[in-house]
């Protein structure tokens, strides 16, 4: 059994109702494939779903006074940003304020070291640090320190790492979009003296082309394979072109009804320069959308 397409299994996985059941019986008895389509669904997981918000909490005025304060903003934006913020959630959010109080009392005790927002000190540190020192003897007996840039301000691997994330993301979302839909297919069974089997299949492009793709186990061709669409009753075909190998993808005339020309025929054509068909035909099969 062929292994489907990158763009069959691209529309498995964002499309789960997605009617190819050729496909989805290939994953069952096929590690390799199954294990890509695992990796689709993960990627198109990650997109669709929406980023948890609800543990996410409104930072305290203490903390924008702190960025004002280390990055020596101008009083053109010493207002807190986020005050709005916080009255939307001291109306909808009962005990929010006394939560917001709390905390502000930490980190005011915490700023009044020296240091900032930081963890409480365990009791037998607190218990240490309850005589009374002044500001400018506790900055004197510390060492001075340069200060650093924040963790998102210093370049690493993280920003590789994430710009990879979001490039690998917008690709497959891209890649998605951009997919083939399958519009028929058919099995393409032996004739006569012949071995070979196959597949064909009619995808439409973004733009609205379409185009038959055509698999074979073997080139049985004495001369060389030219691919057909003939009408149910034999009487009329179009050519496709010719197939050098055991695949070929060949462009659909735009004004061409499949269910006019519903037969998929691969032919066994000599090299005497007459384009009529051979009549012998090595593999055969019907397109059913």
């Amino acid at each position: 059994m062929p292994h489907p397409d990158p763009e069959e299994l691209s529309l498995l996985a964002l499309y789960q109702d997605w009617e190819d059941r050729s496909t989805r019986d290939h994953l069952q008895v096929c590690p390799e494939c199954a294990a890509d389509f695992a990796a689709l669904r993960r990627t198109v997981e990650a997109v669709k779903t929406p980023p948890e918000t609800g543990r996410l909490e409104v930072p305290g005025p203490q903390v924008w006074e702190g960025i004002h304060r280390e990055l020596g903003l101008s009083e053109s934006v010493h207002g807190d940003p986020l005050a709005g913020v916080r009255e939307h959630y001291a109306t909808s959010r009962p005990g929010w304020a006394q939560e917001e109080a709390a905390a502000g009392e930490d980190a005011d005790d915490a700023a009044a070291s020296g240091h900032g927002v930081r963890r409480a000190e365990p009791a037998a540190e607190r218990e240490s640090l309850a005589e009374p020192v002044s500001l400018q003897d506790r900055a004197a007996s510390r060492p001075a320190k340069r200060r650093s840039a924040a963790w998102w301000q210093r370049p690493g691997p993280w920003m590789a790492a994430a710009a990879a994330a979001v490039l690998v993301t917008a690709g497959a979302v891209w890649s998605l979009n951009q997919a083939p839909r399958p519009l028929a297919e058919a099995d393409l069974a032996p004739l006569a003296q012949f071995s070979a089997a196959g597949s064909a299949r009619v995808v439409e492009s973004a733009d609205g082309s379409r185009a038959l793709e055509v698999r074979l186990s073997k080139d049985e061709a004495q001369g060389y394979q030219e691919v057909w669409l003939i009408a149910p009753d034999l009487s009329r075909l179009v050519s496709l072109g010719v197939m050098n190998s055991e695949s070929g993808t060949f462009q659909l005339p735009a004004g061409l009804e499949i269910s006019e020309f519903p037969i998929v025929d691969v032919s066994d054509e000599p090299v005497d320069g007459n384009p009529a068909h051979s009549s012998v035909s090595i593999a055969r099969g019907t397109l059913a959308t």
